[in-house]
């Protein structure tokens, strides 16, 4: 089967390594003429864990046979020993109640209940050999997951694969909790979890403040030790995001039409943002906000003059999965964060 990437070209490489190299996480917010707390230390704390539904684990009601996103028609028999190969997706699967049937996992799930189970990628690639050693019944991956060779190996072998496609707004988030529940044969756990995120989404944006300009947000990708400084276009998965949070996506706004574009100060110019968006790591990756501002071109920018930067952890901030309330939530608290002294 093929497996698409969402970044193509000489930059897919590039990011690919930046991940390779994150960092620690640290967190400051930028306020209006100040450095600020932004929250970050709380929310990053609470981003660490998961609320599984209340009351006891589902039972699967299987075998299943579902759609794959890759045009294959699996069959899932037994899921006493599954295999999530992205966090987003594990995150479904343990708030669905189903983590103790996880055997292995991919060093994106880094939230606290997967803790001491196996990872199977080496850097961010599926290793075929670690899946296959942990007897696995079923492995739910990404469209973007690879490499394509690892998946077709484990296919192969005679386990079930069942790709979904990569979540990139808001809209997905209930469609993903339903394929993966779906596919695991627990689709009323699914319906329950989709109601209490789709509430909460809900209620998160009922209380977003309203504002006369909204402000024009770019979302950066940023790994310092990689040497690697991009700004989100349209594909990058961030507008729908900054949108729902009552911002405007500036590079999306600005013409950016790819997923992310080597910074450049023609690009952050263009750009102009009030708030520059971050995950944690990346930020902490350049040495914090000071270092932020000594890549060309950030500090002659409204947000660079005015140190207003937002930042939101790496496990947590594209997911679009079952936290993804407390995502916006936190992101709106920045966006719209007065000047108040750290």
């Amino acid at each position: 089967m093929t497996q698409r990437h969402p970044l193509r070209g000489p930059f897919a490489g590039l990011l690919l390594l930046a991940l390779l190299l994150t960092g620690c996480a640290t967190g400051t917010g930028g306020g209006d003429g100040t450095e600020q707390k932004s929250g970050t230390a709380t929310a990053d704390a609470a981003a660490d864990r998961l609320e599984p539904l209340d009351g006891p684990a589902p039972s699967p009601a299987l075998p299943v046979t579902v759609a794959s996103a890759d045009g294959a028609e699996i069959t899932v028999e037994s899921a006493e020993r599954i295999i999530p190969l992205s966090g987003s997706i594990a995150e479904i699967v343990y708030t669905l109640r189903l983590g103790d049937r996880v055997v292995g996992r991919d060093v994106t799930a880094t939230f606290e209940e997967a803790d001491g189970v196996p990872v199977v990628t080496r850097g961010h690639e599926v290793s075929a050999e670690s899946v296959l050693s942990l007897h696995p019944d079923v492995v739910l991956v990404e469209s973007t997951t690879g490499p394509a060779e690892a998946i077709d190996q484990i296919r192969g072998a005679g386990v079930p694969v069942v790709v979904f496609d990569a979540a990139k707004e808001l809209d997905d988030v209930a469609t993903r909790i339903t394929a993966v529940a779906g596919a695991l044969g627990v689709p009323e756990a699914g319906e329950r979890l989709n109601e209490r995120t789709g509430q909460r989404i809900a209620a998160v944006q009922a209380a977003i403040p309203a504002h006369g300009d909204p402000p024009r947000v770019a979302f950066l990708y940023l790994r310092g030790t990689a040497s690697v400084y991009l700004i989100g276009g349209a594909e990058s998965g961030a507008s729908s995001l900054i949108e729902a949070a009552g911002g405007i996506d500036a590079g999306k706004e600005s013409g950016l039409d790819k997923d992310f574009t080597p910074i450049t100060s023609e690009a952050l110019v263009s750009a102009a943002p009030d708030v520059i968006l971050v995950m944690t790591k990346g930020l902490d990756s350049v040495g914090g906000i000071d270092g932020l501002l000594e890549i060309p071109g950030i500090g002659q920018t409204p947000a660079g003059q005015h140190r207003r930067v937002a930042d939101i952890g790496d496990g947590v901030l594209l997911n679009y999965g079952p936290r993804t309330d407390e995502v916006l939530a936190d992101l709106t608290a920045q966006l719209h964060a007065g000047g108040e002294d750290a």
